[in-house]
């Protein structure tokens, strides 16, 4: 059996099995949707860094969310946008480099969000400590934590299919995750399964501790027209990203487990890559729109820019 086994170094994706010339009108859609992940977050990052009166543990972490979309988004769009106009293969590599990337994303935005959740909880049930418990030194600590631990446990979830035999070559997605490539696998490592399945648990312990924070600040507030009023001011963006992306995420989820054969390709392939589009363009969006201090800094700033070259 072993003398029949060849050593796999390409691997074929799916999804893209329709004329060239909607390929390229995809194309032109599929980059304008990275353009403008690109600039949305590029200035929610760009405001809040240059806004001393923005240096502030919330806003801090949205920084953070932003730069995590952005890093997941290069996992994705650029192989994608390549793919839509040549052959659309990718080494066993790539694919595992890919698989990693967006993989480490989606878990960075878990803790991230989670981190939010915990600083408007501070800041709303505990005021008078908020500024003794969220030090700067706490707040880097935190944040430091929110990306070593999902590109940690990533890393240990991608090594352990590494060097691994193959006896397949064909992925039924537009990008690599590592439960398809695990498929492939003439024999599948037990200690990935072992890893997946504390990195699933880890991770939907986040979700819940986020939900649950949100619910209780909720029920905290409704108590006060006062801090209902603040929770609507500062939570409001937190609980509509969470929601979008866990929505988004969830259909992914959903249709890599339980995907039936009948949908059409255009609405799996919407399914496969929404999570990837949706909460980085509106994520920015919703915060610039939302929250008053992120709001007047972006208006100031072109308002600014204006009046310069008036003169």
């Amino acid at each position: 059996m072993m003398e029949n086994l060849t050593v796999t170094t390409t691997l074929t994706l799916s999804g893209l099995n329709f004329p060239f010339v909607h390929r390229i009108i995809i194309f032109v859609l599929i980059l304008l949707c990275y353009l403008l992940i690109l600039l949305n977050n590029f200035t929610i990052i760009f405001v809040v860094i240059n806004d001393k009166k923005l240096h502030k543990p919330m806003y801090i972490f949205l920084c953070n969310l932003c730069v995590n979309a952005l890093y997941g988004s290069v996992g994705f769009f650029p192989k994608f946008l390549v793919d839509l106009v040549s052959s659309h293969v990718i080494s066993y590599a790539g694919c595992m480099l890919q698989g990693y990337v967006i993989h480490s994303s989606n878990c960075c935005d878990f803790s991230i969000l989670l981190l939010m959740a915990y600083d408007r909880y501070v800041a709303l049930c505990r005021p008078l400590v908020y500024q003794s418990l969220m030090t700067k030194q706490r707040i880097s600590v935190l944040v430091f934590f929110s990306w070593l631990v999902p590109l940690f446990c990533m890393f240990m979830n991608s090594a352990s299919l590494l060097g691994k035999k193959l006896c397949g070559f064909h992925i039924n997605k537009l990008y690599c995750v590592n439960l398809m490539v695990a498929n492939l696998l003439c024999s599948p490592p037990k200690v990935n399964n072992i890893i997946a399945m504390f990195n699933i648990g880890l991770y939907f312990v986040h979700f819940l501790l986020v939900c649950y924070s949100y619910v209780y600040l909720i029920k905290m507030c409704l108590a006060s027209a006062q801090m209902w009023k603040k929770f609507r001011q500062t939570c409001t963006p937190h609980f509509i990203c969470l929601l979008v992306y866990a929505t988004t995420l969830l259909l992914d989820l959903l249709y890599m487990r339980f995907g039936s054969a009948d949908l059409s390709i255009h609405l799996k392939n919407f399914m496969t890559i929404e999570f990837l589009i949706i909460p980085p363009i509106l994520n920015p969006l919703i915060y610039g729109v939302q929250l008053t201090h992120i709001r007047n800094s972006i208006l100031s700033y072109f308002l600014s820019k204006k009046k310069v070259q008036s003169f």
